[in-house]
């Protein structure tokens, strides 16, 4: 499925340049669709799987490559802060392993993005186990399960901001799977085309206020997270029709993982010393480069990919 390779490579890409730019209307832009996204190809591509087996894939899977690029970040950040003339940003042990830990909201810095994969994984784990309950996402005992948490999403965003591992945003996570696993029974219609694309621009223009998912904030109910997913879904549409002449941007989707985990370290370690369209290049084909790198070797690849 190539198409699915080139929605990731946009979403990527909006990713790095809403860290890139980060205020004014690019930013607002990217940051009105740019996560929802990825939770909605994943849940567009969910079947119901074995509950143990799955779950205990997506833990290995998932956190053995979050643990070794943290723990890289790290060790990189002790060198590269000490040669800037400050303190690396964990420079309290062993108190700061515990901050570690519970990751989420509590990383910052170059290692602000971590909060993803376990939010996506946990998100996986629970929609999965309900998809083996009922198959079919149409299922009535689905909206009578979606409506409490759809509340909850809203609710706990403006309760806390207390986020270990990203799980604060689990709840508008699992509400994105279900609408990217609808999706795939739907396909598209051409009269889609004029609501969607009347909802998608409003949010790229900014006439809703953006999302930022890892403070579980979804700015306006329904509205700001019904544009992520029309831009999302027109998104899917395009590229559905141009896989095939975009190449370049399925193999940088292919890289997407690496370049999630590495891209806010090099913008947060050069922006003083390079212009923006510099560091979205560099932020984007340095994880690139090194994700090539990484699959030149099978163990390597199982273990970080």
């Amino acid at each position: 499925m190539d198409w699915v390779d080139v929605a990731r490579g946009i979403g990527i890409i909006a990713v790095v340049t809403g860290h890139v730019w980060t205020r004014g209307p690019v930013r607002d832009a990217m940051y009105s669709f740019h996560m929802p996204l990825f939770f909605l190809l994943s849940g567009l591509l969910s079947r119901p799987q074995p509950v143990g087996r799955f779950t205990m894939r997506q833990i290995v899977g998932q956190m053995r490559p979050y643990a070794l690029f943290l723990l890289f970040l790290i060790l990189a950040d002790q060198i590269i802060e000490p040669l800037k003339g400050n303190r690396p940003i964990f420079h309290q042990w062993p108190q700061d392993i515990g901050v570690i830990l519970l990751g989420g909201g509590w990383l910052r810095g170059p290692y602000t993005i971590f909060w993803f994969v376990p939010c996506l994984m946990v998100a996986r784990i629970a929609f999965n186990a309900m998809l083996q309950l009922w198959p079919d996402p149409f299922d009535r005992r689905w909206a009578l399960m979606l409506l409490p948490v759809l509340l909850l999403a809203y609710g706990l965003g403006q309760w806390t901001q207390a986020s270990p591992l990203g799980l604060l945003t689990v709840p508008m996570a699992f509400i994105l799977l279900w609408v990217g696993s609808i999706w795939s029974h739907i396909g598209w219609r051409p009269w889609m085309v004029l609501p969607l694309g009347l909802l998608a621009a409003a949010g790229l223009a900014g006439r809703f206020p953006t999302l930022n998912m890892k403070a579980a904030d979804y700015g306006w109910p329904l509205l700001s997270i019904g544009a992520a997913i029309a831009t999302s879904l027109l998104l899917f549409r395009l590229c559905a029709h141009v896989a095939s002449a975009a190449g370049p941007l399925a193999t940088i989707g292919r890289a997407s993982l690496t370049i999630m985990y590495l891209h806010v370290a090099i913008i947060h370690y050069l922006s003083p010393y390079l212009g923006k369209g510099a560091l979205l290049v560099l932020a984007l084909l340095a994880p690139f480069a090194l994700d090539r790198l990484v699959r030149l070797s099978p163990r390597a690849t199982r273990w970080l990919l």
